[in-house]
């Protein structure tokens, strides 16, 4: 679950940092109350089954008659259930809650080149439903992001859930993309996609607030959370399909970059007769080593969907054909090369091999142990992605709980605020009246 995520949170609304952070020092009441709110609902969040009033005050510090305060304005507010008294085990019978996680609602938005994963969770990440459609590839990008909303919509509304209780809408998208402005920079595999600002578009279609990530950045969240790389803050997530790139985690932090394009290995280049040439097209990673390339190194394989010409020419490799066994080595050396650098370069203890090239055979993932074993002694781990093609959508639900969470936070400090200034005038003349009085008499 999302509570168990304890070293990460949410900071400028898109970076994954370490530590839990400062208050800073109250600077008066109702900042102290929103700061002492924050303290129980976390708690209450991490909670996975019910808690006590008692326990609240064990876990927070903080007394009695506030923690009494916070938890019946946070019931009445929706956010924490009142499940009545427990069996008494000697004394007063304690009252049992619960934190609601379908107080609010968050959806998560897979974008691929064919096809597009949707989901929608509670605010603890947890799938409630998904679906995957088609990608509308052939239409312009506000189109695209325009049916994809609809996509969503008629879900929620399959899932019986309210328009106005979706908090936190996050999407991958295959490519760069400016966090800051919430802009995919290039999406090379979706035709079209440059300087599209998706954060505003997916804003407006779904009314509620928007993070837009690089979806092999999401997909290592998604093991670092739920799969592989779970226990591992330094670790690096490598994804081969027809495109080839990279996340790097390290102490817990996604490392994006200066220009957010940190973990692009598929432009390395992997041979100096390239420097200096048509590198872009010939001598990168992704040219020689995507699935594009591997399908030119075999002769019987079809422009179809890789999907099925990939799973014919491991076929064909395990019942010995020369042609396809050399096509998979030349691959998975070079593979093996980039994998060796990265783990040079970042020191992770474990590297995730993910995307449709290491999806159907564990022989491919130590084939590229091999090769990185004879480059260097290895001191990390290479292992299979486990959880597949749903790890970006794993990794956008962990993402969209924290901002979702975010959000509840804003909006009880906003109500404790406003409540404060609708306070203040009353207050005012109350001040007014005491140096009235005296000239009155």
């Amino acid at each position: 679950m999302v509570g168990s995520y304890k070293f990460l949170k949410m900071r400028d609304s898109h970076r994954l940092v370490r530590g839990s952070g400062g208050d800073g020092g109250a600077r008066h009441t109702s900042h102290l109350r929103g700061l002492n709110i924050d303290r129980v609902l976390n708690i209450a969040i991490e909670r996975p089954d019910t808690f006590t009033r008692a326990e609240l005050i064990q876990a927070t510090g903080l007394s009695a008659p506030t923690v009494g305060s916070l938890t019946t304005y946070l019931i009445r507010r929706g956010i924490i259930t009142d499940l009545g008294t427990a069996p008494s085990s000697g004394g007063r019978r304690p009252a049992l809650m619960e934190f609601n996680a379908r107080h609010g609602y968050i959806a998560g938005i897979d974008l691929g080149p064919t096809r597009t994963r949707i989901a929608l969770a509670d605010l603890r990440g947890q799938p409630l439903a998904r679906e995957i459609i088609a990608t509308p590839v052939d239409v312009a990008p506000n189109t695209l992001v325009a049916q994809i909303a609809a996509a969503l919509r008629v879900l929620m509304a399959e899932a019986e859930i309210p328009p106005d209780r979706l908090f936190a809408a996050i999407a991958g998208v295959p490519g760069s993309v400016d966090l800051d402005r919430g802009v995919v920079l290039t999406a090379p595999n979706l035709p079209g996609w440059n300087e599209i600002p998706m954060r505003a578009m997916l804003q407006q279609e779904l009314h509620a607030a928007a993070l837009i990530e690089n979806d092999v950045n999401l997909a290592l969240l998604g093991e670092h959370w739920q799969g592989a790389a779970r226990g591992h803050d330094t670790c690096a997530f490598i994804f081969v399909g027809t495109g080839i790139g990279s996340a790097i985690l390290i102490d817990g932090l996604l490392h994006h970059g200066h220009h957010y394009t940190a973990g692009e290995i598929g432009l390395m280049c992997m041979a100096p007769e390239y420097a200096g040439r048509d590198f872009g097209s010939r001598g990168c990673l992704e040219v020689l080593a995507g699935l594009d390339a591997l399908r030119e190194r075999w002769p019987m394989a079809t422009k179809e969907d890789p999907g099925r010409w990939f799973k014919a020419l491991l076929e064909h490799e395990e019942a010995g054909d020369p042609e396809a066994r050399r096509a998979i080595e030349q691959t998975l050396q070079l593979i093996g090369m980039a994998t060796a650098n990265l783990g040079s370069i970042v020191d992770p203890s474990i590297i995730v091999l993910g995307g449709a090239m290491f999806a159907p055979s564990q022989r491919l993932v130590e084939e590229v142990r091999r090769v990185v074993r004879s480059i260097m002694q290895a001191p990390f781990e290479i292992v299979p992605s486990a959880l597949g093609s749903e790890a970006p959508l794993a990794g956008c639900l962990l993402v969209g709980s924290m901002e979702a969470r975010r959000h509840l936070r804003q909006t009880l400090r906003g109500s404790i605020g406003a409540r404060r200034l609708q306070e203040r005038p009353a207050q005012a003349e109350n001040v007014k009246a005491q140096f009235r009085a005296p000239v009155g008499s």
